[in-house]
């Protein structure tokens, strides 16, 4: 024991991550959930309201905000969300480039519309933000924290391309948002952390298996990594005939709460609409030249839906007629690139009419 008081955080984590039996690996588990848990009962009052999450996570605390004027009450706990992002002068956190690329994407399927209860999505006030150290020892209060935090945050909605469509000139790009700021760099790296230890799960057999999909790479562009969670979508006819579209018969992993945490995050600012927040979600996890060829999303997905991106820039395309130059590259009068922590809507013509694709990746990233 005094030789892992010498260590540092990263080296412990690190030295736990890998290695151990299965049944050394829950004994590890239960230690640590259990101690986590007690160290939080010790700091909470009783009549707090926990969210409890499931799998390998421990409870979440919500933080009470008191009242805000001008916020809407989402919640039983009226807590507040933020007006529309606006421009600000001041900086915005950057990551380190990595060797990977990563992106999530968050889709609402059809039944969220009848039978979601925005009861059982409590918004947290600050998920994340407390690890950063730019705010610790600041004296500021939670709700100046986010503040801070969301002024940070900058919007893009006047996205334009004409293109003529069905003998009609339509603006293929409407409907189309880029929200750039929203999760920094600290936040980046504790999400990327989570999906590689979901990856390796994947690897190790521990989700279901319509959870994890690693293809054989046949050609270039060809095999990536994704992880689905919520739904099983089923990409192109397979070998039973099912055709494309949500499987209702499938099963796969339910979202992990650090996706809970997020979405929780992109309500409360007002990038998803608390009417229709997504339920499922498609980890897309790229390797060096990785793409995703052009396509609009299958409509089993209800408009609009979300992508984030993680480790590296990447640029996507659009246009109502999107060209294969050769595997993994193409071409398309409209270049948008999506910065590492952004968060993309895709809606309106943008998801209906603009076809849109990934071309070949220079290095590994998630969606």
């Amino acid at each position: 024991m005094e030789l892992l008081s010498s260590l540092r955080k990263e080296d412990i984590l690190e030295l736990f991550s890998h290695g151990f039996c299965s049944h050394c690996e829950d004994i590890l588990h239960t230690r640590i959930t259990n101690l986590r848990k007690r160290k939080l009962d010790e700091t909470s009052s009783p009549d707090e309201e926990g969210f409890e999450s499931s799998g390998d996570h421990v409870v979440d605390k919500p933080v009470n905000i008191g009242n805000v004027s001008n916020s809407e009450s989402l919640t039983k706990n009226h807590e507040k969300q933020w007006d529309s992002p606006r421009n600000s002068s001041q900086r915005r956190d950057s990551t380190t480039p990595m060797k990977d690329d990563i992106k999530n994407i968050f889709y609402s399927s059809p039944k969220c519309l009848v039978g979601c209860k925005q009861s059982d999505f409590k918004l947290l006030l600050n998920d994340g933000i407390c690890g950063d150290s730019s705010f610790e020892n600041g004296g500021l209060s939670e709700e100046e924290k986010e503040q801070i935090r969301y002024s940070q945050v900058h919007c893009k909605k006047d996205f334009t391309f004409v293109e003529r469509v069905n003998r009609r000139y339509v603006n293929v790009l409407r409907g189309l948002e880029l929200h750039t700021g929203v999760f920094n760099a600290v936040e980046q790296r504790k999400i990327v952390e989570w999906i590689y230890r979901l990856q390796w799960r994947g690897q190790q057999g521990k989700l279901k298996d319509r959870t994890y999909s690693e293809p054989r790479k046949w050609m270039r562009g060809k095999g990536r990594v994704t992880i689905q969670f919520g739904c099983c979508y089923n990409y192109a006819v397979d070998k039973n005939g099912s055709p494309p579209g949500i499987m209702r018969d499938e099963e796969v992993d339910p979202l992990p709460p650090v996706f809970k945490q997020m979405i929780k995050r992109m309500v409360r600012w007002n990038i998803i609409p608390s009417t229709c927040i997504p339920d499922s979600c498609i980890v897309n996890i790229y390797e060096e030249g990785d793409c995703i060829p052009p396509h609009i999303d299958h409509h089993d997905f209800v408009r609009p839906f979300y992508t984030v991106s993680f480790l590296n820039e990447c640029k996507i395309l659009f246009g109502s007629n999107l060209q294969v130059v050769c595997p993994g590259e193409f071409a398309g009068p409209v270049s948008i690139p999506l910065p590492v922590g952004s968060v993309f809507v895709l809606n309106g013509n943008g998801a209906d009419i603009a076809k849109h694709c990934i071309p070949s990746v220079s290095s590994k990233r998630s969606f």
